[in-house]
Formats: C-alpha cells, structure tokens, sequence
C-alpha cells in the first residue's frame, strides 16, 4: 500500500495549471499530461478498489468480532443463571480473547480507512485533473492556434518589409533620381563643344562688321543729343 501512495504522490501536489504556464509548448504538454494521467487512473482505480475491498473486509471482521464478544457476554449470563459457573467461566474466557484481537481488528481497520481515504482522494483528484486538463485543452489549442498565427504574421511582415515600406520606397526614389543625375552628368559630359579659338574669332569678326546706314543714323542722334 505504501508504494501506490508514494508513487502517485506527485498528483496529490502536481499544479498542472502553473507547470502550463511555464511550458514553452502547453499544447504539447498538456497532451503529455493527459496520457499520463490517463494511464495512471486506470493503476488508481485498480489500487482504489482493493483498498476499499481490504477496508469493508476490516470492518466487517471488527463488527464479527464485537459482536462475538457480545455473544459470549450473554452465554456467560445465561450460564450463571443457570448456575453453571464453569461454563459462565468459559464464555468470558473466550470473550477475554476476543477483546485481545478485537484492538488488532480495531487497528488494521483504522489503517485499511486512512488508506482507503487517501486512494479515494487520490482517485477524485486524478479524476478531476483529467477534466479540467480535457476542459482546458480545446481553450489552449485555440490560443496556440491564434499565437502561431500571429507569429507567422509577423515573420512575414518582417521579412517583405511591410513595417517599413515607408523608408524603403523613398530610399527607391532618391537611387532613381540619383540615377537620372549620373545620366544627365554623362549626357553633358559626351555633348561636342565648340572649339574656343573658333568661337572667339565668330564673335569679334561678326562686331567688326559694321552696317553703313547704321552708323550714319547713330551718329545724328549724337547730335541731337549733343554727345
């Protein structure tokens, strides 16, 4: 009987409630759990059941006893109403040794009764476990379903850059305008430029060259101007 007790210990102090909450996987966990328990219940209710059995046996041969022990108190009266006092003398002989194994009965039952106390407890508390763990489950796959969910949101968005799309496109905008800069650069730099010498020849050759009909017009408004 002590094995069992000691070996289902750990339900009768299990938290299962604060071990999900520190699970890095509950939905896994909880399933674990759940076969365990499972399992184990089966072993409980076997133990349970010859525990009880052991405490019925023990009361029921305490109550034979004492009222055995009765029995032999009313024999002896008998007898001595009958004056017969060796047989009065034999009935509390054997009623004196009823009493000696009345307190082995006594106390085997008291201890089939912690027992059975205890395996009962043992057996409510497991049972009670599995469905609130059974209750529990359909909640907890639902939130891992909603937080997987999340997360792979999440890893997306991170990954194409949703969270900042802003800062991507104008970083877009400004290598595009940086490219129409190199290309004007470049189409300004391949542009033939006139040669300098020929240029400046063009341009004093073409004001030496002065119109007759001009000049004599410019020089009558001179006059009247008196410059």
């Amino acid at each position: 009987m002590a094995g069992i007790i000691e070996r289902f210990k750990d339900i009768m102090a299990a938290n299962i409630h604060a071990l999900l909450d520190k699970a890095e996987d509950p939905e896994k966990m909880i399933d674990q759990y759940l076969r365990n328990f499972e399992r184990d219940l089966g072993t409980v209710k076997a133990e349970t059941a010859a525990v009880i059995a052991e405490e019925k046996s023990a009361q029921r041969r305490l109550a034979e006893c004492e009222e055995e022990i009765k029995t032999m108190d009313s024999y002896a009266k008998k007898a001595l109403l009958a004056s017969n006092e060796e047989d009065a003398r034999a009935f509390l002989k054997k009623k004196d040794y009823l009493k000696n194994e009345l307190s082995a009965y006594q106390q085997s039952y008291q201890i089939a009764k912690t027992n059975a106390e205890k395996m009962r407890l043992m057996h409510d508390k497991l049972n009670a476990e599995i469905e609130d763990l059974n209750a529990r489950r359909g909640e907890i796959k639902a939130k891992m379903k909603v937080a997987k969910a999340k997360q792979q949101v999440s890893t997306m968005t991170s990954k194409i850059g949703i969270g900042n799309s802003a800062s991507i496109f104008e970083a877009m905008n400004e290598k595009a305008q940086r490219l129409i800069d190199e290309a004007d650069a470049m189409a300004e730099l391949n542009t033939p430029k006139e040669d300098t010498i020929d240029a400046l020849t063009l341009k004093y050759s073409e004001s030496n060259e002065t119109n007759p009909v001009v000049e004599d017009d410019l020089e009558r408004l001179k006059k009247e101007l008196g410059l």
